[in-house]
């Protein structure tokens, strides 16, 4: 009786491991499915666009390409670089250290104030952010730039790495900080040193995260780089003058009343998922590399 009593409860077991798995897969379906269509209607709509002049060429006047001359966006590529990399540099250690903070003291008398004022940045639309970095740096300066434009992804960029950072780090067993106190180490070489190599796979997922979100606004650099469609005479002038970006110009080119431009807006969104794509991958890849040795 027992027997049977058993195989009925393992058949039991089986049917529900085989529904719960047929719903998992299910639910990565509905998820990957639109994705995959959107990401394949950007390809088709793109692909006759990618060609050697996009990469070398800048955009130029509405008539430069309606008289069938050379165009690209190589301006818009390398003022998203640059962008995007001072963006980086402004929000990491920034939202790492508001992560370190709100994870490693958490009983310090700041961080009611912190989390409030990171939760509510977080939750800001992103055209009022590019609005804070044109009162902070375009006003002052006088002129729109591509450190204005670095400024206001970095307040996109800063609340997402400061919550992934905690999260990252609150993950860590106790017992590693308490061993490394054990031996004499000071509390800040502890979390340089101990917690933060042990967190490093969720800090670098954070960054990511943070930086695929930025990578996509095309609002607050409306406000701050502005935008042009030439290629700047001067290296500095990407950092001190407007410059272009591939979500500003993607937008730009696609509400335009040229059909050639508007080709070459699909292209320019084939050309910033292949960047995001490549950043996850490389990052994912060093990470791994790492953790193996």
């Amino acid at each position: 009786m027992r027997r049977v009593y058993d195989q009925k409860s393992l058949r039991q077991r089986t049917i529900w491991d085989h529904f719960i798995l047929g719903l998992l897969m299910i639910s990565t379906l509905v998820v990957m499915v639109p994705l995959l269509i959107i990401v394949g209607y950007v390809i088709i709509n793109g692909a006759g666009a990618l060609n050697w002049d996009l990469f070398t060429q800048e955009l130029g006047s509405p008539a430069r390409a309606m008289q069938g001359r050379p165009t690209g966006l190589v301006h818009t590529i390398l003022g998203t670089a640059v962008v995007d990399l001072l963006a980086i540099l402004i929000a990491a250690p920034l939202g790492l250290g508001a992560g370190i903070m709100l994870s490693e003291y958490p009983d310090h008398k700041l961080n009611p104030v912190l989390r409030i004022l990171n939760d509510t940045l977080n939750g800001m639309p992103a055209v009022l952010k590019g609005l804070l970095a044109f009162s902070l740096v375009v006003k002052p300066m006088g002129t729109f730039s591509g450190l204005a434009g670095g400024v206001a992804l970095a307040f996109v960029m800063i609340p997402i790495i400061a919550r992934s950072t905690e999260s990252a780090l609150m993950n860590i067993p106790w017992t590693i900080r308490e061993a490394a106190l054990a031996i004499g180490l000071p509390r800040w070489r502890v979390i340089l040193s101990t917690v933060m190599p042990a967190a490093r796979t969720g800090l670098v997922t954070g960054f990511l995260i943070g930086f695929a979100r930025a990578a996509g606004e095309a609002a607050p650099l409306m406000f701050t780089s502005f935008g042009s469609n030439y290629l700047p005479n001067h290296w500095s002038n990407m950092i001190l003058g407007p410059v272009d970006t591939l979500p500003q110009r993607l937008y730009s080119l696609a509400i335009s009343p040229y059909k050639e431009w508007h080709e070459m807006g699909w292209a320019a969104g084939i050309i910033l998922l292949t960047f995001v794509m490549i950043l996850f991958i490389a990052a994912r890849f060093l990470t791994r590399q790492k953790i193996k040795t």
